[in-house]
Formats: C-alpha cells, sequence, structure tokens
C-alpha cells in the first residue's frame, strides 16, 4: 500500500468517525428529550396523586360527619319512638 491509499483509508475512516460521532450526538439529544418528557409527566403526576390525596381526606372527613349525623338522628328517632309508644300505651 503506498501512501496515496493510506491518506484514502484513513480519511474515510475519519468520515465514518464524523459520521458515527453526528449519529451518536443526533441520539443523545433524542435521549434528553426523552428524559425532560419523563421528568413532565413525572411532575404532572406527582401533582394529580397530591390532588386524589386531599380529595380523598376531604372525602373521609364527610364521610364521617354523615356517620355521626346518622347516628344521632337514628338515636332521635329511637327515642322519638319510644316516647310516642309510651304515651300509645298509657
Amino acid at each position: 500500500m503506498d501512501s496515496k491509499e493510506q491518506l484514502l483509508v484513513l480519511e474515510e475512516i475519519r468520515e465514518l468517525m464524523k459520521t458515527q460521532i453526528e449519529t451518536q450526538t443526533r441520539l443523545l439529544e433524542v435521549q434528553q428529550e426523552h428524559v425532560e418528557l419523563y421528568r413532565n409527566q413525572l411532575d404532572r403526576v406527582e401533582r394529580i396523586n397530591s390532588k386524589a390525596e386531599a380529595i380523598q381526606d376531604k372525602s373521609a372527613q364527610l364521610m364521617g360527619a354523615a356517620r355521626k349525623g346518622v347516628t344521632v338522628a337514628l338515636l332521635i328517632i329511637i327515642i322519638l319512638v319510644a316516647y310516642l309508644s309510651w304515651l300509645l300505651f298509657m
């Protein structure tokens, strides 16, 4: 192999390496975009999860209040039925 052939081979190797570096650069940019999309989705999921937890907490408070209200109403009804029964049989 003479020096011209060696030079051509080296230039071809250089071009191939340049192409490979450009391809890797594009792939890295795409990967960075995917990471950014993932971070955005994760932030969104965390916000939605926080809202859902707040809704569940509020729902639990409402259910507790409703249970107390039903218990009080049921107690009042039982007392009234007992009182009316006592009045009817007296």
